[in-house]
């Protein structure tokens, strides 16, 4: 794993790019130093960037959050977040385990996640009892973002009558403008210790990758996925047989900071190779 300065020297060696967006290109609030100068240096060298993001929302949703943060459309060929690709699933019921859920949903989420089942063929329920499966987008305003204690009552009331959940988001948590918040994968992950059976969507789950995949159309040996978190971003680039260059300044910046012998060794100890780190995602 090579500990870099900055990304443009990896730049020469790959043709296209997975590239997270919370923790690399922005921290929930704005883009960070530096991340839009090398997404346009990107394109003006002509590599291909897709956007790959577990926001639990649709893709035109984060592409207006990206518009009004400045990074615009020119800076990247293509989005997919967690949450469009939930929508697809649950739209066209072709996959066995959705086409079995029934249409009565119980949504575990705030109200700023209903675009992603807005139009669908389903009844939003608010009691778990006449609920035929969970869509749970993270945490909502009213039970908070900081402290999973809240849900609990609600996550035992749903595993009481095997409900089956959908977690359109697996990030455990999030910075936010310096805060660190839940998120849906924490809550999918206490569900599943009380019993209750979880579907997957997003990083590092390997089938949102093939959509993006498409977009870039490249082989994946001249592919190279960039993100902050090691469980995510980086253990998805594994699984998919791309390359994978870890962001420092993100989710473990408490932690490693920009000690390159710490992140290796926190990589090897997670059982990931990803070829290179840099402090952010910044040209020089």
């Amino acid at each position: 794993m090579q500990a870099l300065d900055d990304f443009a020297p990896l730049a020469a060696r790959y043709d296209g790019f997975i590239v997270d967006l919370w923790g690399v290109v922005h921290d929930g609030v704005a883009p960070y130093p530096g991340a839009r100068d090398c997404l346009a240096r990107l394109c003006g060298m002509g590599r291909r960037v897709v956007l790959l993001s577990n926001a639990p929302r649709r893709v035109d949703v984060v592409r207006e959050g990206l518009r009004a943060m400045g990074v615009t459309d020119d800076l990247y060929d293509g989005i997919m977040t967690s949450g469009e690709y939930t929508r697809g699933l649950l739209r066209g019921r072709t996959d066995p385990w959705c086409a079995g859920l029934g249409r009565r949903m119980f949504h575990m989420g705030a109200p700023k996640d209903f675009n992603l089942f807005e139009g669908l063929d389903l009844e939003q329920v608010t009691d778990p009892a006449s609920a035929d499966f969970i869509l749970n987008t993270g945490p909502d305003q009213d039970r908070g973002e900081n402290d999973p204690a809240p849900y609990l009552p609600v996550l035992a009331a749903c595993a009481a009558h095997g409900l089956k959940m959908i977690c359109a988001n697996p990030d455990m948590e999030v910075i936010r403008g310096g805060r660190r918040l839940i998120c849906a994968g924490l809550l999918a992950s206490l569900y599943e210790q009380k019993g209750g059976e979880v579907r997957w969507i997003g990083k590092p789950y390997p089938e949102v990758y093939q959509p993006v995949l498409d977009m870039l159309g490249l082989p994946r040996d001249r592919v190279l996925a960039v993100g902050d978190a090691l469980a995510t971003d980086m253990r998805g680039a594994q699984r998919v047989g791309v390359d994978g260059c870890w962001v420092l300044g993100g989710i473990h910046q408490e932690m490693i900071g920009d000690n390159a012998d710490l992140a290796r060794a926190e990589a090897k100890g997670a059982g990931l190779t990803p070829v290179a780190t840099v402090p952010g995602f910044r040209w020089s």
